[in-house]
């Protein structure tokens, strides 16, 4: 029996379409496949998508002789706990940072490269092996979530050629519309309002000094984040605020076109007038396409105080 699983933390679209699509597929092939995981679920997997788990198990007894394929995850440190180490025998993720530890173990079954989803990776072994008119809708339309998701519909810098392409084929093979992206992300944007606080404090990153940034970093991806600050900034404000001023979050808006920073204090501002030729209206910022946080972490990590010249 082959495991499909993934990372301990949470399940994001990603991750979640990737392992339940790659047992689909490994039972095609006449490898009997599960896919199964212990972390929850994140606010990308909106609940049309989950009802029923869409054949996602939860973690059960697995046998002496099961083996286990990852998805979407290649830290060794951070896999779900049912993962015996010595019994991985694929890898599918695009995380740097890890192709070597894997390749020693795996070689060429260790597919770890620059894609903007795991996603995409899996559409390929479907494409490759001429079953792709064979995928259930089900699987190709979560295929095509986690692309979206992930390459935040294909603004982010890590999309690719591939990922645009493999989800036009899985658009078509699961009967999706052009305006499906956008009843996508308004689905998981009502499932982030519906417990924002949760959100908020689920992707808040705590940064070091050396990051130039403020201490307190949280992001969202919704379709409209303009409503959303509209109707929520006090909320946001309480939340984020509870230790003090020196904090950001970066909302991008996928809608839109970009990303709003809002920031603490003043020292939390005057971080970003360093690093933003975007200046501040009311501690909002308004950025004119969106932007990752890594992104923004990179641009503090590469910036130098200048020269005292006195």
């Amino acid at each position: 029996m082959i495991i499909v699983t993934s990372g301990a933390a949470y399940l994001d679209m990603d991750a979640y379409a990737g392992c339940i699509a790659y047992a689909e597929w490994l039972n095609l092939c006449g490898q009997p496949a599960r896919a199964m995981s212990s972390a929850p679920l994140n606010e990308s997997i909106p609940q049309p998508l989950r009802q029923g788990l869409k054949g996602l198990e939860a973690p059960g007894p697995v046998g002496s002789d099961a083996v286990f394929v990852l998805v979407d995850v290649s830290n060794h440190l951070h896999l779900d706990p049912l993962v015996e180490l010595a019994r991985v025998v694929e890898v599918i993720d695009h995380h740097p940072g890890f192709e070597a530890f894997w390749a020693e173990r795996l070689g060429p079954r260790a597919d770890i490269r620059r894609i903007g989803a795991a996603c995409t990776q899996v559409y390929e072994r479907w494409r490759d092996s001429g079953l792709l008119a064979q995928m259930s809708r089900d699987s190709a339309q979560l295929l095509a979530a986690g692309i979206l998701d992930n390459t935040l519909n294909f603004t982010a810098d890590i999309c690719t050629e591939a990922d645009r392409l493999a989800y036009a084929a899985l658009a078509r093979h699961a009967g999706l519309d052009r305006q499906w992206p956008g009843r996508y992300f308004a689905q998981c944007q009502r499932q982030i309002e519906a417990q924002l606080e949760q959100a908020l404090l689920k992707d808040l990153k705590v940064l070091e000094a050396d990051s130039n940034l403020p201490r307190r970093f949280a992001q969202l991806t919704l379709w409209n984040a303009a409503e959303l600050l509209e109707q929520r900034r006090p909320l946001i404000e309480e939340v984020l605020g509870q230790w003090g001023e020196d904090w950001l979050l970066n909302l991008i808006s996928l809608g839109e076109g970009r990303s709003y920073l809002l920031s603490g204090g003043v020292g939390s501002a005057q971080q970003l007038d360093r690093l933003l030729e975007c200046r501040a209206v009311n501690g909002l910022r308004c950025l004119e396409r969106p932007i990752l946080r890594k992104e923004l972490l990179r641009l503090g990590l590469a910036w130098r105080a200048p020269p005292n010249l006195e």
